[in-house]
Parts: C-alpha cells; sequence; structure tokens
C-alpha cells in the first residue's frame, strides 16, 4: 500500500486559507499604487457667474442707442447690452470700488465714477476700460467720492465730496479740477447752453453763465439735499432731492420756486422725456408732471414694485431702471434683469 503523502493535501489547504489573508493586502496595496501612480485626468467644470446677480445694485444706467445700453454699480461692475436688454455681458473693469455714475458720449465711448475718485474710462465699447488721469487730494487720506458723471455736448462733469466738480475735454481721458476743496458735497451738475447749474448738500445750489469756468452761489431758501436736476429748454428746469422735494426754475437757474412735495419718499432722479417730467425714486414711486412742472402725479413704476430706484431712462420702446436691482419696463411689464 502506498502511503499518502502528509503534505499534499495539507499543502493545498495552507494555499486556501493563506489566500483570504492576503487578498486585502493586495487589493488596498493595488489602490494605494493607483492613487500614487496612476494620475487620472480630471474633469473639471468651472462655472462662470452670471452677468446680473441678485446681490448687485446698480446705482446708473445709460443708453446710447435702442438697443445698447450699460448699467454700473457696486464692486465694479459694468454691464452692457447690445440687443435691447435680452442679454447682458459682464465687462472687465479691473476694480471692486463702487461705481456710481455712469455717462456716455456715444455707443463706443463713456466714463464711470466712483468711491475714492476712482474714474474709468472706455473707447471701444467697454472692451477695455482705463484709468483716468485724476487730480489727487490734497490730503493722501481724504480720497473723496464721486457721485455722478454727465456729458453736455462733448465735455464731461462729474461731482462728489469735498467740493468735488471735475470736467474732461477729451472723453474722459484726464480731468480738471473746478472748484477749490473745501468740506462739502455736491451731488448733481447740469449744463444748457452756456448756463450751467451744481447742487449739494443742504440746499447748496451753484451757477455758472460762462460753459463752468466760474461759479457763484444762488440763494433758494431751500435747505433739503437735491439729487437731480434736468432742463427741457434753455430757460425751464426741474430739481429733486430728499423727502419728496421739488423745485422749479423758469429763468435758467437764477431763481428756484418749490412746489408741494408730491410725495414724502426721497427723489434721486428726474428728467425731461419728450412732453413731460418724470421721477423716480425710493419705494418704487414714479412722479410725472406736463411742461409746467405745477402740477405733480404719483405713482408705482410697476404695481408691487417697491425697490429704490437712483436712475430711469427711456431709450426706444423701453425703460432701464436701476437701484436695487436691474430693471426694463416695456410694453407695461417690469423684467428684473438676473431674477
Amino acid at each position: 500500500m502506498v502511503e499518502k503523502s502528509k503534505t499534499s493535501g495539507g499543502g493545498f489547504s495552507k494555499v486556501l486559507n493563506f489566500i483570504p489573508q492576503v487578498l486585502p493586502i493586495v487589493i488596498i496595496g493595488g489602490l494605494l499604487y493607483a492613487g500614487f501612480f496612476i494620475k487620472g485626468e480630471a474633469n473639471i467644470t468651472k462655472v462662470q457667474p452670471k452677468p446680473v446677480e441678485r446681490r448687485d445694485n446698480f446705482i446708473s444706467v445709460a443708453a446710447p442707442s435702442d438697443q445698447i445700453a450699460w448699467a454700473a454699480g457696486t464692486a465694479g461692475k459694468v454691464v452692457r447690452t447690445e440687443d435691447g436688454g435680452k442679454s447682458w455681458v459682464a465687462q472687465k473693469t479691473k476694480t471692486l470700488e463702487n461705481l456710481q455714475g455712469l455717462a456716455t458720449w456715444d455707443a463706443q465711448t463713456a466714463a464711470v465714477v466712483g468711491n475714492h475718485g476712482l474714474i474709468l474710462y472706455t473707447a471701444d465699447g467697454g472692451a477695455t476700460w482705463k484709468h483716468s488721469t485724476v487730480p489727487a487730494p490734497s490730503t493722501p487720506d481724504m480720497p473723496y467720492k464721486l457721485f455722478r458723471v454727465h456729458v453736455f455736448g462733448s465735455t464731461a462733469w462729474a461731482v462728489g465730496e469735498f467740493n468735488t466738480l471735475l470736467r474732461s475735454e477729451d472723453k474722459g481721458a484726464t480731468w480738471t479740477r473746478v472748484l477749490p476743496e473745501i468740506d462739502r458735497g455736491l451731488n448733481t451738475v447740469a449744463f444748457v447752453g452756456h448756463v450751467g447749474v451744481v447742487f449739494g448738500e443742504a440746499g447748496l445750489t451753484l451757477r455758472s453763465t460762462d460753459d463752468g469756468s466760474t461759479w457763484s452761489e444762488v440763494k433758494t431758501g431751500n435747505a433739503v439735499s437735491l439729487m437731480s436736476v434736468a432742463f427741457r429748454d434753455e430757460q425751464h428746469g426741474v430739481a429733486v432731492g430728499l423727502t419728496g422735494t421739488v423745485m422749479t426754475t423758469s429763468d435758467a437757474g437764477l431763481t428756484w420756486v418749490a412746489v408741494p412735495n408730491p410725495t414724502n419718499e426721497h427723489l434721486l432722479d428726474v428728467v425731461w422725456e419728450e412732453n413731460r417730467w418724470v421721477v423716480v425714486g425710493d419705494k418704487g414711486v414714479i412722479v410725472t408732471s406736463d411742461a409746467d412742472a405745477k402740477e405733480w402725479k404719483l405713482g408705482k413704476i410697476f404695481e408691487g414694485d417697491v425697490a429704490w430706484r437712483t436712475q430711469m431712462v427711456k431709450q426706444g420702446p423701453r425703460y432701464y431702471a436701476v437701484g436695487a436691482n436691474l430693471a426694463i419696463l416695456e410694453g407695461g411689464k417690469l423684467a428684473v434683469v438676473g431674477r
């Protein structure tokens, strides 16, 4: 009788018993090897922010043509539409300063002003924004905030803190200071012909009759800050301001008369639109009047809308409204961009 090997079957059993112990180590080792030495291609999709987001506030808007408009606001944001507001593109300004005012010469040329004396300008439709040459404050730690910029003819004017009134004759590239630095704020400026008017804090009113070369103070009896002014011809104008203040002139800004407040809400912008005055302000209010500007009608930009509005401009069949958001009023409907 042949004696069976004592190791043949036992050896195979030992192998079988050994495999369950070794297998986890082999798997773990393989995974570690793959993790350290095999580099897979990461498929990462970068999410681009929307041109207009819910958190954005837009303070100023300008529409140089039927289809083209710019809006500027917080954190250096400037957006532009070339299809009447259907779509918007965010432009690179390379600043995070809040932008308070925007004005255009045409569809390619514009300037924006903002905090810390910032002024940017573009000559290529906003493809590039460049820093303007701006007078530095006399005291380095006293940077002035610029509130508004307006274009009259070929000349641009900007206003702001510390009696700042700046003038540009080269489409925003360089600016010169017109008034000396003193501790008072200027809110708005307008020109009609050779006459210019500036309104500031606590009822301050300035007037020029020589294209802005010299300015003198006008006593109006008003102590409320006026925020916006516009003219419909060389004699007649309207200024609006805080707590619903409305003042009118019929002699090119030499004298101003207060009319009964149509509202107690702050009024922040006035424009002459074809055959009527249009004023917007806090809580979605809109105030309108005919050419005489004596009787004013109070309403809402859109029923149920309570957003504050710093500007509203009409171009073609639509209004662009800015403030708490960027909105378009057209065909009796209000559409908030980015919502």
